[in-house]
């Protein structure tokens, strides 16, 4: 994750080795917006000695660039749900980001012919279904301390960690992201909390409707004096008579 826009051009770089040292390919053409970022003279010397080939879309017209666009509003949305799903703040974005761009490349893509993005870069379809868990769920992972203290201890699942085969947890009690392997998933609570809220939520809305139908609004009528009436007549005729509504 990237907190400002001048680091693009170091995480181009580094994305740009990698690739070409994992597909034996080179990059030979970028396509972006006419952010400053990508039309810096930095940007552009570097694009030049690398023979790298700049095509840009106009402002303000993102459907010139529309296969990265629609990815952009596909994870937006995704990270959107997970987080109201998970009741997390907005401050784990970014690990519901990394949590998934995994999900979508290994979900098959009507693009690619039912393949998944990972078969696809890989060659070799995805084998690790087993370890997905839903993000923001329980879990415990297992510690060692002193002899009585729990071999256990409760955290929040975020993800995975790129190049380690542990899980990405979060610790409410200490404020750290934890990675471990050895890790109880209970997802059924989760699960059990959203039944027991929608129960609530009918609940109270029943008793609401309850209230509603229960109260019958009455109506007042007060005449008016004549002028033949006499005060003692009128002050009478002045008190406010109930009626009821049909």
């Amino acid at each position: 994750m990237m907190k400002h826009k001048d680091e693009v051009l170091d995480i181009f770089l580094k994305w740009k080795k990698m690739v070409e040292t994992q597909t034996g390919r080179r990059v030979k053409t970028l396509r972006s917006n006419n952010g400053d970022e990508y039309t810096s003279d930095l940007f552009f010397e570097v694009c030049q000695d690398e023979k790298i080939k700049q095509h840009f879309t106009v402002r303000k017209t993102p459907q010139q660039n529309g296969v990265a666009e629609c990815m952009n509003r596909t994870l937006v949305e995704k990270v959107r749900c997970m987080l109201s799903h998970s009741g997390l703040s907005k401050v784990f974005w970014g690990e519901a980001l990394s949590y998934a761009r995994h999900i979508v490349n290994r979900l098959p893509s009507a693009a690619l012919n039912g393949r998944t993005p990972l078969e696809v870069w890989s060659g070799s379809p995805a084998n690790d279904y087993d370890s997905m868990h839903i993000f923001g769920c329980s879990a415990y992972y297992h510690v060692i301390e002193s002899k009585l203290d729990p071999r256990a201890k409760k955290v929040i699942f975020l993800g995975f960690s790129g190049g380690v085969k542990r899980y990405r947890l979060w610790c409410s009690e200490s404020k750290k992201v934890i990675l471990s392997r050895d890790v109880t998933f209970d997802e059924s609570s989760m699960l059990q909390q959203e039944k027991s809220q929608e129960k609530e939520k009918q609940s109270g809305d029943a008793q609401q409707m309850e209230l509603e139908t229960s109260v019958i609004p009455i109506k007042t009528i007060q005449t008016i004096p004549t002028e033949g009436d006499s005060n003692e007549s009128s002050n009478e005729e002045d008190a406010i008579t109930p009626a009821t509504t049909q």
